[in-house]
This record gives C-alpha cells, structure tokens and sequence, in this order.
C-alpha cells in the first residue's frame, strides 16, 4: 500500500473536507483538513475486494448467518490482543458512539452522573448530554507533556449520583496507552463507587514502537462491572460504515444491554459486516503494520516541526493519530492563535475546549495523511507563527 499517493476527497459527501469551510472558515480549494478522525487512505485491498463483490452480486438482501462475522472478530482480538472471546459476548452496533449512546441509555437514568477523564474525545459529552445525564469530568493532569490520573481528586468529587465512568484507552486527544498500573487503578475506582466501566479501545490496534495496548478485560475482579468497545472502522479507515462492537462478558450487564437494542429495533447493516470479516484478517494485518510504520513517521515529522515553533508543543503520542498540540507558550488568548491556524495557515483544526476542561489552550491535528500534505501542514504553521522566532 502506497500512504503517499494523493486521494481528493472534495466533492464526495466528505465532511472532512466538504463541511470545513462551514464550520472553520477553511477554503477546501487551498486548505487542509486535519479534523475529522479519519483518514486520507483506502482500505486495504481485502476490504476493497469484499464491497466490490457485493456490487458483482448487485443484490443487497438482509444479512444472515454472522457466524464467520464472529469469528473473524474472535481472531483478531486473540491474534493482536491476546484476548479470548465468546461469540455470545458481541453485540454490533451503528459504530461506538451509538454504542456509547446505548450503554447510557442501558445502564444509567436520567440525572445520573457520567465520569469523563478530561479533556477527552468530544462525542461522550455530547451523548451524555444529549440522554438527559450529568457529566461529571475529572480532569486529567498534565505532568511534562503527559497525562496522568489523580485518583485522590476523583474520590473527592464522586457524590454518590455517579452511575458509570468512561475511559479512553487508548486515549484521544492525548495519545496515551495506559499502564496495566494506571488500568487497575481506574478498575479500582470503578469499584469503589460502584460504576459500570464502559472501555472506549477503538484506537488500541494504532500503537507506536514501545507502547503496548493492555485490554481492560485482561485487568482481574471487574468483569462484573465492565463494557468493552471495538472497532474495525479507525483501524482501517472505514468509519462511513457505521459499524462497532460492544463486547460484554458479564451475563447479567450482556441481559440488559440486549434488551435496549431489541428494544429499540437495533441490527447491523450488511456492508459494514462483510468490511469487518475481510479486515480482520492476516491480509488486514498486514495492511495495519505497514499504516502503523506510515503513521509514525508522520508523527515524527509533524511533532518535530511544531515543536520547533517557539510557543507550540505537541504532545508525544503512544497511540493514535491525533497530534494534541499545546499552544499555552505563544501567550496568545484562544481566539488569536486559532486565528493564526484557520485564517493564516489556512488549516482546519479541532478546537481544544470540545473535548472538556482541560483543552482550553490546545487544538487537535489529524496527521493520518500522505506526508507531503503533513509537511505542508507544519511549512504552513512555521509560517503562521514566524513572528515568535
């Protein structure tokens, strides 16, 4: 797979590019669009392969007999995460935040509290909200450039309304793989306060050298409490599918989420059930490396050049690939330096306070793209902030 070959996306319902103008102020003709997380890539061939069959059969009937479905999720979380699943555990949904959506609606009721570790990936909230539930965020600290749990704090804030805590693991916009330490640590709280842990992994297959995804179910003593999520739609860049797993080996949590999607006439679509059987596959697995090795290279580039800028420090990043940029050292008010990015380096970025408290000086970089576009990107940064030289 050749990352580097220029794919244009204007004019194909893409709201990447398509809706940046609207929302950013961003020409599509001369900007670049690094905010919506998907990425500049086509699948891997596999997947390709499995949507152009269903166009050879130009028939698109109900779905039926998901058993290799089901298989083929049971061996890419054994074969890449060491994880063992049931069939019977796996639930699909219309991708994780109506998967996010549903375990709200499933386990919590109205008014209860949500625990969010801010800043985080902007749609929890929006969903909590949206459900009629409280948002509770415990902020995350910043220590050096990275973010870590103060779970002393968090003790301190829970009043007994709180229901359910989300974690993002790996987390988004800040890059961490979490420790097998910090993950007990976050299974303890749960506990403590009697929440249901609902564990966002969408991004846990786009790990750089070094870091090492844990699972939270391979973390002991919190089965009974526990709501895992996946995904093949960030790893392969296919989230136009609207497809994701909510995994939940608890029978008593399994019974009552079932409920909700029977009761709400939930079923997947069959084009983003054959995606997934062909992604997860030894072909598809091929494609990932070969993307993660893509991605890191990229990373370094955009890191290298930003931090380069006086001013403008980008987080270092285990996972994903979302560049969490500070911009706290320019001594820019929010509105000046954001200013400088959509207006003079004519980029479209996510803007830092979307993801919660904590993300007031900060803006998000998608850098899932050819890397001639990622070196524009950061050319056209240096520039916007010169004067800081």
């Amino acid at each position: 797979m050749n990352f580097d070959t220029p794919i244009n996306r204007r004019g194909t319902h893409c709201v990447k590019w398509d809706g940046m103008e609207q929302i950013y102020g961003v020409d599509a003709q001369d900007g670049i669009a690094m905010w919506v997380a998907d990425m500049e890539f086509q699948p891997p061939a596999c997947v390709q392969d499995a949507v152009k069959a269903m166009h050879d059969h130009g028939v698109y009937g109900y779905f039926g007999d998901d058993s290799k479905y089901l298989a083929a999720i049971q061996w890419w979380m054994e074969t890449r995460h060491g994880w063992k699943i049931d069939p019977s555990w796996i639930f699909t949904t219309h991708g994780l935040v109506n998967g996010t959506a549903m375990c709200v609606d499933a386990f919590t009721k109205p008014d209860d509290g949500v625990v969010l570790f801010t800043p985080v990936y902007h749609a929890f909230a929006k969903v909590i909200n949206a459900a009629g539930r409280q948002v509770v965020e415990c902020n995350l600290v910043n220590e050096n450039g990275r973010y870590e749990f103060d779970f002393d704090a968090y003790d301190a804030q829970m009043t007994g309304n709180e229901r359910m805590v989300i974690l993002c693991s790996p987390h988004n916009p800040g890059g961490r793989v979490w420790s097998k330490g910090e993950l007990r640590a976050v299974a303890a709280f749960a506990k403590r306060h009697s929440l249901i842990l609902v564990s966002d992994e969408i991004h846990h297959d786009l790990t750089f050298p070094g870091a090492v995804h844990t699972p939270m179910s391979h973390i002991d003593g919190i089965e009974d409490r526990l709501v895992m999520m996946t995904a093949t739609t960030k790893t392969f860049n296919i989230p136009g599918s609207h497809s994701g797993n909510v995994i939940i080996e608890d029978p008593d949590l399994r019974a009552v989420f079932g409920a909700r999607m029977a009761a709400m006439g939930l079923s997947p679509n069959s084009f983003g059930l054959f995606m997934a059987e062909a992604a997860y596959s030894p072909e598809g697995a091929v494609w990932v490396d070969e993307l993660r090795t893509h991605l890191d290279g990229n990373r370094k580039l955009f890191d290298t050049g930003v931090n380069a800028i006086p001013g403008l420090a980008s987080m270092n990043l285990e996972s994903t690939y979302l560049a969490w940029v500070d911009f706290a050292g320019t001594g820019m008010s929010r509105e000046d330096f954001t200013a400088r990015v959509e207006q003079d380096a004519r980029i479209a970025a996510n803007h830092g306070p979307t993801f919660g408290s904590g993300g007031d000086t900060f803006m998000r970089f998608n850098f899932a793209a050819p890397r001639a576009q990622i070196q524009e990107a950061v050319d056209r940064l240096d520039k916007a902030f010169g004067d800081l030289q």
